[in-house]
Order: structure tokens, then C-alpha cells, then sequence
């Protein structure tokens, strides 16, 4: 009789959830504590640096853990009642349960650590470049999702974690005349024939008056247009139509346009601005001041929009030359230098991610150079800043990881890195933007002979 191997099954079980006890002693730049345990750093959303907790840990590995708040056991003086009555649901705000020095101290010192970690330099800390905590944004984009069984329309911002919509009727980040916007809006799109058929929402405060932005996937009614026409006459704004992500219709309203450095900047409802204004003029200024701009100075101003900091350049330098990837803001640069009377400033259409020796521009010489990338920095252009030797270089940042890696090519050229200041660009949040200057001594040198 033939015998077959029949291994014990291996009997399992389920592990309770570890609940531990810890005190926060710092706060990461995404808003969460740090505690240690067992000599490992555990993160938890929620306490803040000073605080007793008692967790449940909700992952375990090698280097770090997370746990998850159970019970406040003490409570930090710089804890404080967060404004919006969606906070913890709604994925946009991590950090308003803080009070806003503590938000930028402890951005500002997890800047100043991934520098000198990532490159050795130790930058003294300067105060941070910031503006009011509530009523900042002026632009945001609500999520429109139609609800078959209750036949009805959400509109509103994610969730953290999740592409699941919370239902915004406030939103104490946004700036007022946009917020009082959300109910009216809401009521307005839910009665549309096409509520069905609506993609998002986009709401931006132009110095001239806020606007809409409605992407619609199928071709509106006329009854629908009227409804959209009498919301902007009774709200006063403007209200563009996008039926796909090329077009965009002007049903009503101005051409928007902010301003800077006492410049009037026309723009694209699409097109890139600052999110925070208050933020974006000092941001201006302070660039302008580190340049230490010279009437005979060519200055080159890399990844320039539309012209945010190259027209406000252009007033004070002999020629500043804007490289932008995106045609459209390009064309925009273009109108606005014109439209501002600035004939010193001229524009490029180019990747900067391609070959730069090829292109154009490349043959120009330059004193001065500015830069603001995009997340994924500017390794591209890096070796040619380089190569064309300026005097002083103002990076603007919103990604310190790829600010440390670039700084990483000046200062091996010769470069200091003389002054880091952060940007509180979007309080309660995780995102940490700065700036920083850099000054090629050997060439200042040689300028003021």
C-alpha cells in the first residue's frame, strides 16, 4: 500500500495589534512626530513634538516604524484647534493642528539638515519668507464625481491616501472670495443638465476678479450655458469651458492677470501663477536683492513661466533671456514684456531636459543667472550654469532632495553656497519650498576690478 507525505499543516495566528507608549521629539516636514523605540525612529500623524502618546503601530520594518494615534496622553502648548472642519479627512492640510511656528521651524531645520547632510555646508538659519496661514491659495481645483444611487453631485478635495472625494462646503486655506464661492458653486453645478458629466472644478483669484475653470466631457446645453452665465453675473467672475485639455472656451469675464514688482502680468486661466501671492512678491523681491543687479548685467533666467521673476529682472538689467518648455507660457512671457514696455527681455521656447549646447542660447554670455524647476530640479542645465561662470546664481526650490543634488555641481566648481532662506509657500502642508544663493567669489572678484 502506497504511502503519501502529508506535511502538519502549520497552524497560525493572528498577532494582536502592538500598543506602545511614546513622547514625540521632533516634527518631520510632512507634519508627523517622531518618536524613538528600541532605537528606532517611529512615526505618528497627529502628536507633536513634547507630547506623550499611546499608539498602535501600524508598520514594522528594518530602519523605521509608523503607528497610528490611539490616546493624547499630554498636550504641546503649540497644539492648537485646526480651522477647517474637514481637517483629518480631507487629504489637502496635514499640519493645522500646529501652531504655525512650530510648522516653520521644523521645515526650516529639516531644510537646513538635508543640505549640510547632502552636502557638507552648514548654512546659518535666516528667518522664513512667509505670509498669512489662512486665506492663501488662490488657486484650487475641486474633484466632480456624480453619485448614481443617490443621484447627486460631490465636489470637493482627496482624500489622504485615497482618490476617494470629501465633500467640501469649506475651506478656510482658500482665499475668501473663492471660498464663498464652494456652496453656491456646488448648488449651481448640481443643477446642470450635465451634472452627470462634469470632470473638476478649477477656481483661480485673478487681481481682477476670481474665475472658473468647468471641464465638461460632453457638449453643454444651451440651458446649461444660461445657468453658468447667471452664476457669473450674480458672483462676478469669469467662466471658462474646457471641453478637453487642449481647449478652453471663454464663456465671459476678463483675461486675468496678476501683479509683481509694480509689473501687470496677463495670464492663461491654465497657465502656471504661484499659488500663494503674499509669498511670490517677497519671494520676487528677495531675488532681485541677491542678485545684487547691475544696469549693465545680462542675466539668464531658467525654467521663467511667464515671465514671474524675468520681467521684474528686466527692469533693473542691460538684457535677461527666459527659457520655458511650455509654448504657451512662452508666448505669454513674450506678450507681457511687450505689453509692460520691456524690450530687454526675450524669450525661448526649449527643453531643458535636451542637449542645451544646441540650443540657441547656449552661445550668450551672462552675469547673473536665476532658476526655478520643477520637482525634478534642473540636472540638465546644471554643468552649462557652470560653464558660463556667473557671478551669483538664485535657485528657487520646491524639492530640498533635488536642491541638495544640484547644489552638489556648484559648489564643486567653486561655488559657496552663501544664504538658504525657506518659503512657507503652502502652510499645513508637507510641501517645503526655499531658496538659495550662490556667489562664485573668483568671479564677483574679478567684476569689481
Amino acid at each position: 500500500m502506497a504511502q503519501f507525505y502529508s506535511p502538519k499543516r502549520r497552524v497560525t495566528t493572528r498577532q494582536s495589534p502592538q500598543i506602545l507608549t511614546v513622547t514625540v521629539d521632533d516634527l518631520d516636514p510632512f507634519g508627523q512626530g517622531v518618536a524613538r523605540h528600541n532605537g528606532k525612529a517611529v512615526f505618528v500623524a497627529g502628536v507633536l513634538p513634547g507630547e506623550q502618546a499611546e499608539i498602535q503601530l501600524t508598520e514594522d520594518k528594518r530602519q523605521f516604524a509608523k503607528g497610528k494615534l490611539k490616546r493624547l496622553l499630554t498636550r504641546s502648548p503649540q497644539r492648537v484647534e485646526p480651522q477647517c472642519p474637514h481637517f483629518g479627512v480631507c487629504g489637502g492640510c496635514q499640519q493645522q493642528h500646529a501652531d504655525a511656528a512650530l510648522q516653520q521651524q521644523s521645515k526650516a531645520a529639516a531644510l537646513g539638515r538635508m543640505i549640510e547632510r547632502e552636502t557638507g555646508v552648514r548654512v546659518p538659519p535666516e528667518p522664513v519668507i512667509a505670509g498669512p496661514q489662512y486665506g492663501y491659495r488662490r488657486r484650487a481645483r475641486l474633484g466632480l464625481a456624480w453619485q448614481p444611487r443617490r443621484q447627486s453631485l460631490t465636489m470637493g478635495f482627496r482624500q489622504a491616501a485615497s482618490n476617494d472625494l470629501v465633500p467640501i462646503s469649506h475651506c478656510p486655506v482658500l482665499a475668501p472670495a473663492l471660498e464663498r464661492l464652494l456652496q453656491p458653486l456646488h448648488a449651481c453645478l448640481s443643477s446642470l443638465q450635465a451634472a452627470n458629466r462634469l470632470g473638476h472644478a478649477e477656481l483661480v483669484l485673478a487681481d481682477n476678479g476670481p474665475l472658473l475653470v468647468l471641464r465638461h466631457l460632453d457638449a453643454l446645453k444651451p440651458a446649461d450655458r444660461q445657468a453658468l452665465l447667471a452664476f457669473a453675473e450674480q458672483h462676478t467672475l469669469a467662466v471658462f469651458l474646457a471641453a478637453n485639455s487642449e481647449r478652453l472656451e471663454k464663456l465671459c469675464g476678463e483675461t486675468p492677470y496678476y501683479q509683481v514688482d509694480g509689473l501687470r502680468l496677463d495670464f492663461s486661466p491654465r497657465d502656471f501663477i504661484q499659488v500663494n501671492d503674499a509669498v511670490n512678491q517677497q519671494m520676487v523681491a528677495q531675488a532681485l536683492e541677491w542678485l545684487e543687479l547691475q544696469p549693465n548685467d545680462r542675466v539668464l533666467d531658467l525654467f521663467c513661466g511667464m515671465g514671474n521673476f524675468t520681467l521684474p529682472l528686466a527692469r533693473r538689467a542691460k538684457a535677461v533671456v527666459g527659457i520655458e518648455g511650455v509654448a504657451t507660457l512662452v508666448a505669454n512671457g513674450q506678450y507681457n514684456a511687450h505689453k509692460n514696455l520691456l524690450n530687454n527681455a526675450s524669450f525661448f521656447h526649449e527643453n531643458l531636459e535636451d542637449d542645451v549646447e544646441r540650443q540657441p542660447w547656449a552661445a550668450q554670455g551672462f552675469d547673473k543667472v536665476m532658476l526655478d524647476p520643477a520637482r525634478a530640479g534642473a540636472a540638465g542645465v546644471m554643468s552649462h550654469i557652470v560653464k558660463l561662470a556667473p557671478e551669483r546664481v538664485v535657485y528657487v526650490s520646491c524639492n530640498p532632495s533635488t536642491l541638495a543634488r544640484d547644489s552638489k555641481v556648484l559648489l564643486a566648481a567653486g561655488y559657496r553656497l552663501a544664504r538658504v532662506r525657506m518659503l512657507d509657500m503652502f502652510p499645513h502642508t508637507g510641501h517645503l519650498e526655499s531658496m538659495a544663493l550662490f556667489i562664485n567669489d573668483t568671479a564677483s572678484g574679478a567684476a569689481a576690478k
